[in-house]
C-alpha cells in the first residue's frame, strides 16, 4: 500500500470515528431531553394531583358538616379532618410534624400509562415515570431522582432482565418498589402513584378551568388521538382541551413552553380551588382522587406534608437523572445505567454525602445557549471570568431548560448559591446533577441560557 493510500484512508478512518462520536453524543442527547421531558411531566401530573389534594384536605378541615355528609359522622376520616381543623386553631402547636419523625424519607412517585381495560386502571400498566423523593426534614430541603423507563435492570422473584417500567406489569407495586430498592441500594419509605387519565378527570370535575392560551395552538395527530386547535386569547378549557394545551411543544420554545404553559395551568387550577362553588365538587374531587391516586400515605400523613410545603427552601433543591447511555439489543432499546456515577448520584441526593472542596480549586465552566439568546449567554460568561471562573467551553444547543449543571461532586448547591451572588444573570436557574458531562468535556459545571 503506497503512502498515498495511507494518507487518503488515515482521514476516512479519522472522520467516521468522529462521525460515530457525534451519532453517539445526539443519542445521549436524546435520551437525556426524553428524560427531562418524563420528569417535568411527571412532576406536574403529581403537583396538580397534590395540588386538588391539598386543597380538598384544607377546604374539608375547615368544614366538618361537609365531611360528615361525605364520609359520615363516626368514620375515621370525619375524626382525623376534626383534630385536623382543632391543631390549625391551636396557635401553640408546631407548624407539621412529619410522619417519620426528623429522619430522612423517600417518597417514590409513579406515573403510570393508560390501560386498556376500564374496569381496571392499574393491573398490568407500566410505569412511564418513575421519581424517587427524599425529603429532609431538618435542612427544609428536597432532592429528587429521575429513573428513566428503559433502565435495564434485574427484577425479583426470577423476572429476569427487564426494562424498569415492565416491573409495575408483571408484580404492581410491590414489584416496582423491590426493584428500585435493590437497584438504587435504598429503602423507599412510602408511594404515591397517578394515573395518566388523573389531570383530564380533575378538569372534568371541576367543570372547566381558566387559562389564557398565548398564541394560536394547531396540532393533529391522527394515530395518537391528540387533536389540538386553540386561538390566542381567554379560555376556559375543556377536559379535552385542556390535555391538548398541556402536551401542545410545536412551538420554538419545545420544552420550556410546555414548561411554562404547565406552570399557568397550575395557576389557573389553583384559582379554580379557591372558588367557593368549589366546595360543592369536593366529593367529585375526591372520587377522582380515589380512582385516579394509588398510595400507602394517609389522609393525616399527607396533610403534614401539606404543612411542610411551605418551609422549603427552594435553594437547596437538587435534581438529577440516573447517568448512563443507550443501547439496542435486537428491536429492544435499554438505558444502561453506568454503575459508579449512579453511585454518585444516590450518594449525593438520596444519602446527602456531604463534600467539602479544597477552597483552592479552580472550576472550569461551559456556557450553552439556544437559538437567540447569544447575548444573554455571552453576558453569563463574562460575569463568570469577571469571579475568576475559567470559561472553557461555549456552544449552541436546542430544546432545553435553563440550568445550573454540576458534573464534579465538589460543584454543591452551597457553591451555586455563592456563584449566583457574583454572577446575578443565573438567578433562579434550576440547579441539576449530571455527573456525566455531554456538553463541555472536561468542565466542572455547564450553564444552560434558554428561553426568552
Amino acid at each position: 500500500m503506497t503512502n498515498e493510500t495511507n494518507r487518503r484512508i488515515r482521514p476516512r478512518a479519522e472522520q467516521n470515528q468522529e462521525n460515530a462520536r457525534q451519532n453517539e453524543y445526539l443519542k445521549r442527547m436524546k435520551k437525556e431531553q426524553d428524560a427531562q421531558a418524563r420528569f417535568v411531566r411527571g412532576v406536574f401530573i403529581f403537583l396538580a394531583v397534590v395540588v386538588c389534594v391539598l386543597a380538598g384536605i384544607f377546604i374539608l378541615a375547615g368544614n366538618q358538616e361537609l365531611v360528615n355528609d361525605i364520609f359520615g359522622e363516626d368514620s375515621s376520616a370525619a375524626k382525623m379532618f376534626a383534630k385536623i381543623a382543632k391543631d390549625n386553631d391551636n396557635k401553640q402547636k408546631a407548624e407539621f410534624v412529619l410522619p417519620f419523625g426528623p429522619r430522612k424519607q423517600n417518597i417514590l412517585l409513579l406515573g403510570v400509562d393508560a390501560s386498556e381495560n376500564k374496569d381496571d386502571l392499574w393491573t398490568g400498566t407500566r410505569t412511564d415515570t418513575i421519581i424517587l423523593v427524599n425529603i429532609d426534614p431538618r435542612s427544609k430541603s428536597v432532592n429528587a431522582i429521575s429513573i428513566p423507563r428503559d433502565s435495564k435492570v434485574y427484577l425479583p422473584d426470577n423476572h429476569g432482565i427487564q426494562k424498569i417500567n415492565a416491573a409495575h406489569a408483571i408484580g404492581g407495586v410491590g414489584m416496582t418498589i423491590r426493584t428500585v430498592e435493590d437497584t438504587l441500594g435504598v429503602k423507599v419509605d412510602r408511594y404515591i402513584m397517578v394515573h395518566d387519565n388523573a389531570v383530564k378527570a380533575i378538569v372534568e370535575a371541576l367543570g372547566g378551568v381558566d387559562v389564557y392560551v398565548e398564541k394560536p395552538m394547531r396540532y393533529h395527530d391522527y394515530s395518537g388521538k391528540l387533536h389540538i386547535d386553540l386561538s390566542k386569547g381567554e379560555h376556559r378549557l375543556s377536559p379535552e382541551e385542556a390535555v391538548g394545551y398541556l402536551r401542545f411543544r410545536h412551538d420554538p420554545l419545545g420544552d420550556i413552553g410546555r414548561t411554562q404553559r404547565q406552570q399557568w395551568f397550575l395557576r389557573g387550577l389553583l384559582h379554580e380551588l379557591q372558588k367557593p362553588e368549589t366546595i360543592a365538587k369536593i366529593p367529585e374531587i375526591i372520587s377522582v382522587m380515589q380512582k385516579y391516586v394509588k398510595t400507602n400515605m394517609s389522609l393525616y400523613e399527607l396533610s403534614q406534608y401539606a404543612a411542610m410545603t411551605k418551609h422549603i427552601d427552594m435553594d437547596k433543591i437538587e435534581i438529577a437523572t440516573l447517568p448512563g447511555a443507550p443501547n439496542k439489543k435486537g428491536y429492544i432499546s435499554y438505558w444502561i445505567l453506568d454503575p459508579e456515577k449512579t453511585q454518585e448520584v444516590v450518594d449525593r441526593l438520596i444519602y446527602r454525602e456531604k463534600v467539602h472542596p479544597d477552597e483552592a480549586v479552580q472550576f472550569k465552566a461551559g456556557v450553552m445557549y439556544t437559538a437567540g439568546n447569544e447575548g444573554r449567554a455571552e453576558a453569563v460568561k463574562s460575569e463568570l471570568e469577571a469571579a475568576g471562573i475559567n470559561v472553557s467551553c461555549t456552544g449552541h444547543l436546542s430544546r432545553t431548560h435553563t440550568q445550573f449543571i454540576a458534573h464534579s461532586k465538589n460543584v454543591t448547591n452551597e457553591y451555586f448559591n455563592w456563584l449566583k451572588k457574583k454572577t446575578p444573570s443565573i438567578s433562579g436557574y434550576q440547579f441539576v446533577y449530571e455527573p456525566v458531562n455531554y456538553y463541555c468535556g472536561e468542565t466542572d459545571f455547564t450553564i444552560v441560557v434558554a428561553g426568552n
